[in-house]
């Protein structure tokens, strides 16, 4: 079984957005959001000696993914390859997993009122295809592949090159995201995005915003039907009592 990940050269990124378009584009985001941004880190240093970078951000698809665990109806799932989704039929949009994702790399989408992100474009992949924002760089700074095949190109950036994650000591979760840079930049990125502890859900929260409202609803529904039966049961004892 694959284990994908992504890598993304800082040395080659322009900050064209290209991926951010394309991303958009493929898969419908509405506008103010996105699956994958790019950030500028912004000049650091002394002139003449200042450095900058494009992050360029997206789920990262980590090895042990809080937003798993934050989810209350196992809309959110791993599979064996890696990738972190979202079952947009179980989503019921509390919100809980964003705050728990340490990269902010998921948003409400305010037309389906479903959480979503960047899933390394899995329908595309099931066709054969490469994620879009790989395919539409215009650097070619963007890589993907599987992380456990010695042929693909992402092994040799991570094992050969010293592709890094962007990590702190806080958060170490396994992102599948890496980044190659010459001069610094992973280490750039890491300090001026560096991941936010997660915020899990205590089982109080989980209570007031989902299981509360399900209770009431479910105890509307009971509620509900048996008005009706009752009901019914007492149209049928007027129809017996005119014949």
């Amino acid at each position: 079984m694959a284990r994908y990940a992504m890598v993304t050269d800082l040395t080659r990124c322009v900050g064209c957005e290209a991926c951010t378009a394309a991303c958009s584009a493929e898969w419908d985001v509405p506008p103010g959001h996105a699956r994958t941004r790019v950030l500028p880190t912004g000049p650091v240093g002394e002139f003449p000696r200042l450095r900058a970078a494009f992050y360029v951000a997206q789920c990262n698809h980590c090895d042990r993914p809080p937003c798993v665990e934050a989810c209350p109806s196992g809309a959110t799932f791993q599979g064996p390859d890696g990738i972190v989704k979202i079952d947009p039929k179980l989503c019921i949009g509390c919100g809980y997993c964003i705050p728990a994702c340490p990269y902010d790399a998921r948003y409400l989408n305010p037309v389906t009122q479903k959480v979503d992100k960047c899933d390394f474009c899995a329908a595309r992949l099931e066709r054969g295809q490469l994620p879009a924002c790989v395919t539409t760089c215009t650097a070619h700074a963007k890589f993907f592949g599987d992380l456990e095949d010695p042929n693909s190109e992402v092994y040799r950036l991570v094992y050969g090159r010293g592709a890094e994650r962007i990590e702190s000591d806080e958060v170490k979760i396994g992102p599948n995201v890496y980044y190659l840079g010459t001069r610094g930049e992973p280490a750039l990125v890491r300090e001026k995005f560096a991941p936010h502890p997660p915020q899990i859900p205590s089982s109080g929260q989980w209570w007031e915003r989902v299981f509360k409202p399900l209770a009431f609803l479910m105890a509307g529904a009971t509620f509900l039907g048996q008005a009706i039966a009752f009901f019914t049961q007492l149209r049928k004892g007027e129809s017996q009592f005119d014949e």
